[in-house]
């Protein structure tokens, strides 16, 4: 008897079957590890919390915000008390800030919120998608301090300002920093975070005057904890960080974050001068021509690492641009340094990166885009 012939149709069920796993397979290898030029490894989103912070403890965290972007968002974490600078970079980063917030923050409250000034990628994440609730929606923020002016007319300025004023109709009180310094309305110059530690509100001439440059509105902020200063500065420009200077007694700092994410524009001599930074941690992915193709310039930018090798060589970056293809203006990000977190109780004093703890002049990529000045700190 002829053996019984297996029926075509089974053949062609069979045949489609691997044809849907191999397409399935490479769907969600270009997903997770291809898209966008992405590395196959995805940078770290969150650092293990450390246990409970006393009340003059402090832990100081500068945010990889999910993405090939550059942009700001600070978490500070004074025993049971947060406060939050930025939320950058774009509404999507709500996600993976909101998720790092979470393991800090346990009672879902945040007790004070700044926005320095109105770009995008320091406001968007507080706005958030429909996927990814931003910061107010997701969590209960009872001071909030902004911008006292802008220039901004962006759809993303005006659904911050509509999702602040949310937050506002269901407790929230909100400054202007202008309104802060002046100590109007209620508002006050400086807010005490926990025993020994407190931040201020400083004044620079753009909370009043006009600029053409929306950077130069940035709130400035100094975080002080017994002798430990720590200076925030936005984006402030040139122009800005004179007038800091010039109407601020500013000390020597423990910590700046970069101005600007490490611009060429930001971060002078005048400033620095005054503040003598210990460490300096910028937020930003290295190398990414997001704002520029000239490599010089691009973040951190060879001339501020100049200006600011003078006194220090703690530099820590936090995000790394990955198969950068100028033409197509695509490119990839993995961590440098990662989370960056700063951890203090006024005498012990660390800084360590989620990914490594490397000092910018240290890494592959600053030797093989930076050079390091002969003057600077050895």
């Amino acid at each position: 008897m002829a053996k019984k012939r297996k029926k075509p149709f089974r053949r062609f069920l069979f045949t489609v079957a691997v044809v849907l796993i191999v397409i399935i397979v490479a769907v969600a290898v270009w997903y997770f590890y291809l898209r966008d030029g992405a590395p196959l490894k995805e940078p770290e989103t969150s650092t293990p919390p450390p246990a409970e912070l006393q009340s003059g403890e402090l832990s100081i965290h500068f945010l990889e915000l999910g993405n090939k972007y550059a942009g700001d968002s600070t978490l500070v974490k004074c025993g049971d008390t947060e406060l939050l600078i930025d939320a950058g970079s774009r509404s999507g980063s709500a996600q993976t800030i909101g998720d790092y917030i979470d393991d800090y923050c346990t009672d879902g409250v945040l007790e004070y919120v700044i926005a320095t000034h109105a770009h995008q990628d320091h406001i968007a994440a507080f706005v958030g998608t429909k996927s990814a609730p931003g910061i107010f929606e997701r969590f209960e923020c009872k001071t909030i301090i902004d911008f006292s002016r802008t220039n901004a007319t962006s759809n993303i300025y005006n659904d911050y300002v509509a999702e602040r004023e949310k937050e506002v109709a269901e407790g929230a009180k909100h400054y202007t920093a202008l309104e802060c310094w002046k100590e109007e309305n209620g508002a006050a110059r400086t807010y005490t975070l926990g025993e020994n530690v407190q931040f201020q509100i400083l004044y620079q001439c753009y909370y009043e005057e006009r600029s053409s440059d929306e950077n130069n509105y940035s709130v400035c902020i100094l975080l002080t904890q017994g002798n430990y200063h720590y200076l925030f500065t936005g984006d402030l420009e040139k122009e800005g960080e004179e007038s800091l200077v010039n109407s601020n007694d500013l000390p020597v700092c423990k910590v700046f974050k970069g101005g600007h994410h490490g611009s060429p524009t930001s971060t002078n001599d005048i400033l620095l001068k005054e503040i003598q930074p210990e460490y300096v941690c910028i937020c930003c992915c290295a190398g990414s021509p997001e704002y520029t193709e000239i490599n010089d310039n691009t973040f951190p930018s060879q001339a501020m690492i100049d200006r600011v090798a003078r006194y220090t060589k703690n530099i820590f970056v936090t995000t790394l641009a990955t198969e950068i293809d100028l033409k197509d203006q695509k490119w990839g990000y993995t961590s440098m340094n990662g989370n960056i977190v700063v951890h203090s109780d006024g005498q012990a004093f660390t800084v360590e990166g989620s990914n490594n703890s490397t000092i910018l002049k240290d890494t592959e990529w600053f030797r093989e885009n930076r050079t390091w000045p002969s003057y600077g700190v050895q």
